[in-house]
């Protein structure tokens, strides 16, 4: 049986589920849950998320194991490698898992990445720029890029 976190975000609520020896799946609810679990065994998943989402974290290490097909694994493996605060587009990962011909199939594995911003998805983007395709809303996708961005704009009133 895995075991349930839910964290408090300010863009919804997060579901960690997993065991002792690593966080399984990671996603984003959309209503407050009917019951609120914060299992001891995932309290350092939800800590990093939480100094991620106060600006205090931009990498994390908590043990994950992502179950998918090898491919899922590999495209999940490069998204890992775009920095924090950087974005790369579906074209580019296709030609760096070696297929540009492959952008579909990247963009399914893309969309089924089971560890929401820890495998940052959020930081692909189509080839002209534009926020296409997010699982958790393109409003999110939104947030989160803003979130990340280096040079963010400082209000003056």
């Amino acid at each position: 049986m895995k075991n349930k976190y839910h964290l408090p975000t300010p863009i919804g609520i997060a579901l960690i589920e997993g065991k002792a020896n690593g966080v399984e799946k990671i996603s984003v609810l959309s209503e407050a849950p009917e019951k609120n679990f914060q299992d001891i065994e995932l309290t350092e998943a939800a800590e990093q998320l939480k100094a991620y989402f106060e600006g205090n974290l931009q990498d994390f290490s908590f043990p994950t194991q992502p179950q998918g097909t090898a491919f899922q694994q590999r495209v999940w493996q490069e998204l890992l490698k775009i920095p924090f605060g950087k974005t790369t587009s579906y074209l580019e990962l296709s030609k760096r898992l070696g297929d540009p011909k492959a952008i579909r199939a990247v963009a399914s594995a893309n969309g089924k990445n089971p560890l929401w911003i820890v495998v940052p998805c959020h930081r692909v983007i189509g080839s002209d720029g534009s926020l296409t395709g997010y699982a958790g809303g393109i409003w999110r996708k939104k947030w989160l890029l803003e979130h990340e961005s280096p040079a963010q704009q400082q209000r003056l009133f």
